[in-house]
């Protein structure tokens, strides 16, 4: 959805500038999306106790309650309602990674006569006998858990030592066991107890870049990385698919729709919703009776694939002079916003009642409008807010195509001139733009404010072209979607390199100095709005305050040590990282950081050369380090596999500056 010459001209310089006529201004028609109902609490008092383990997406409420509990060879996982095999199965291998030997799973209702000395219940809180035990072990507060919520308390219950997992539906009891796989390890299960739910309905990721799609593998790898941090969407929306796009009303292939099919499947299981996108903007007859049928055939074909969510998206069409069907010009006259909007919303309502109402299972439908990106009403908003089907969501990218930060009351805004419940749509970490040419943005999800979950329904990051490097971003935005009040970017970072690496913190901090390399987010006209390398641009200035006072040596040696961890980071990475497509989509800049580490090495040896009087070789060790310096800045990115294509960055404005920079020291 990176197109701003698009969107700007689109229907001429109304798009962006035009304004309600008096009194037309939204307010009533705005709607916030509802407050959490208030959850259950601990009741539990907290006890003293080692720190317990870090969670991610931090929980709402977590504290220890008592000493952890070690893990014995056997132990009973018992399933009431809810708990479908996967969140039993995510139960038995975080018990066995943390030391038992064996796991023995049995439905709740028939619990083994001879139990074993750990117990584990996973199911929904409502069913018995789970309702029962929650009311034994006295941890909570009365009160209803919201959608997607869990309850989790270790200890304890009936003479008995056990863990009970409690979701408030089948999504809960599933992220009940994904937390309980970060508080199982080292032969403890963290003596814990947890109350937790989402500040959002709606979390998640759109494949929505240009360039080359994802594969069908990175598709199903994304989507079981999606279950385990509590994202609970996904959007198919690759623009260079054509049958998504330009060939709208062409049904797949049939290797293509089993992979759908297989998809659709795999987010089932991991508890995310498979939503397709289909793009008809750019040649669809509105009112022409052919194309709303193959319109409809089309999510007909897809929902018998076992596809149950769908948007219509009209975002990047190209501005029309005249409508593609004569049909069209006969109901809405001459193209103009109030007619787009008015073809769009009638199109998206039939489609509404026709096909989503009368399939089984079908959610309202999702609306990605042409004016997406704004806060300004217009006419084209206007109509909208008053045709357009209630029940329809709207997707909306913020105060431009790629914000800055969103405020409280940009999305209070959004909220009002929309009229609808409002799904913000966040261009990052999505790299298909010429300013992030060259570019992985592995900055952690920041800028948006704690309230977006007052106004807006959800959100979805649009993620890289490179899918795994995406996960950075992607682990950072869910931990804020799930609790925007307690998220901490700068620790959900270092939370997210530690899960690409297994836990490793020699490979995590490796990771980190890498990650920080590629740290500037760039904006769609303006300056950054994440800087470039601060942990190393910190560093290297510390370096030069230090040279400048006269501690030359103490300069150096602080370099010497930088210049040690850019060197080492590559081969760490590609030993330690436990995704293996994170490695190869990250080579040429793991590449370009191996040069850029030997040309700041050669800058360092000056400058300890310069310390010491010698002044000659001081100067070949500089001009070394210039070389160098271009070798790495000529490294490209892997052709076809991002768009556009680009000379790779490392910490650019940082780096490269001190290296040009450093002869001036004297």
């Amino acid at each position: 959805m990176i197109s701003r010459r698009i969107v700007t001209t689109f229907l001429g310089a109304g798009l962006l500038l035009s304004g309600c006529a008096p009194g037309d201004a939204p307010g009533s028609a705005g709607r916030s999306v509802p407050r959490t109902p208030k959850a259950p609490s601990i009741a539990l008092e907290a006890v003293a106790g080692k720190a317990l383990p870090t969670v991610s997406p931090t929980p709402q409420q977590m504290r220890r309650t008592g000493p952890d509990l070690p893990v014995p060879r056997l132990v009973d996982v018992l399933t009431a309602e809810g708990a479908d095999p996967r969140c039993a199965d995510i139960v038995g291998r975080a018990l066995r990674r943390a030391g038992a030997a064996d796991v023995r799973v049995s439905p709740a209702g028939s619990a083994p006569r001879s139990p074993r000395p750990l117990t584990v219940v996973l199911g929904n809180a409502a069913a018995p006998p789970m309702a029962g035990m929650l009311q034994r072990s006295r941890a909570f507060t009365a009160g209803p858990l919201p959608p997607e919520g869990y309850q989790i308390t270790a200890g304890s219950l009936g003479g008995r030592t056990a863990v009970l997992l409690a979701g408030a539906d089948d999504d809960g009891v599933f992220y009940a066991a994904q937390t309980f796989a970060q508080l199982a390890g080292d032969r403890r299960i963290a003596g814990a107890t947890v109350v937790d739910h989402p500040a959002m309905p709606l979390r998640g990721v759109v494949e929505g870049f240009y360039g080359k799609p994802w594969t069908h593998q990175e598709r199903m790898d994304q989507i079981a990385f999606f279950g385990s941090v509590k994202l609970n969407t996904y959007l198919y929306a690759p623009k260079d698919d054509p049958y998504e796009r330009d060939r709208w009303r062409d049904p797949y292939p049939a290797r293509q729709a089993r992979e759908l099919a297989e998809l659709a499947r795999h987010a089932a299981a991991h508890h995310v919703r498979f939503t397709y996108v289909l793009s008809p903007g750019k040649s669809i007859g509105y009112n022409d009776a052919g194309d709303r049928k193959a319109l409809t055939g089309k999510l007909r074909f897809l929902y018998d694939l076992g596809i149950k969510d769908f948007a219509l998206a009209f975002d990047d069409v190209h501005p029309l002079p005249v409508w593609n069907s004569a049909a069209d010009l006969a109901r809405y006259g001459t193209v103009s916003e109030q007619a787009a909007a008015a073809a769009q919303s009638d199109l998206t309502n039939r489609v509404q009642r026709e096909f989503a109402d009368r399939h089984p299972g079908v959610r309202p439908l999702q609306f990605v409008p042409t004016q997406y990106s704004d806060l300004a009403d217009s006419p084209y908003k206007k109509t909208l807010r008053r045709t357009l089907d209630s029940r329809v969501k709207v997707w909306w990218t913020g105060a431009d195509v790629v914000p800055t930060s969103i405020t409280s009351g940009q999305a209070r805004r959004a909220a009002d001139v929309w009229g609808h419940d409002v799904l913000l749509w966040d261009n990052y970490p999505t790299n298909d733009y010429d300013r992030a040419a060259g570019r992985l943005l592995l900055a952690p999800y920041d800028k948006r404010t704690p309230e977006l979950g007052e106004h807006l329904g959800g959100l979805a990051l649009n993620p890289m072209n490179q899918a795994s490097a995406s996960k950075i971003a992607e682990f950072t935005g869910a931990d804020y979607a799930w609790n925007p009040r307690a998220y901490r970017p700068a620790d959900s970072w270092r939370a997210a390199a530690a899960y690409l690496t297994g836990g490793n913190q020699q490979t995590t901090r490796a990771l980190l100095v890498f990650l920080d390399t590629q740290h500037l987010a760039p904006s769609w006209s303006d300056a950054p709005w994440q800087p470039p390398a601060p942990a190393l641009k910190a560093r290297l200035d510390a370096v030069e305050r230090s040279w400048r006072a006269g501690r030359k040596d103490r300069a150096v040696a602080a370099l010497r040590a930088q210049v040690d961890a850019l060197a080492q980071a590559p081969g760490r990475i590609r030993q330690g990282v436990t995704d293996p497509g994170f490695v190869t989509e990250a080579k040429p800049w793991l590449d370009a950081l191996t040069l850029w580490a030997q040309a700041l090495r050669h800058t360092c040896k000056a400058l300890e050369l310069r310390s010491s009087g010698r002044s000659t070789q001081a100067t070949r060790s500089f001009t070394a380090a210039a070389d160098v310096a271009r070798q790495a800045s000529a490294i490209r990115t892997l052709p076809g596999a991002t768009r556009p294509q680009g000379t790779i960055k490392i910490a650019d404005g940082v780096l490269d500056t001190f290296i040009q920079r450093a002869p001036q020291l004297t």
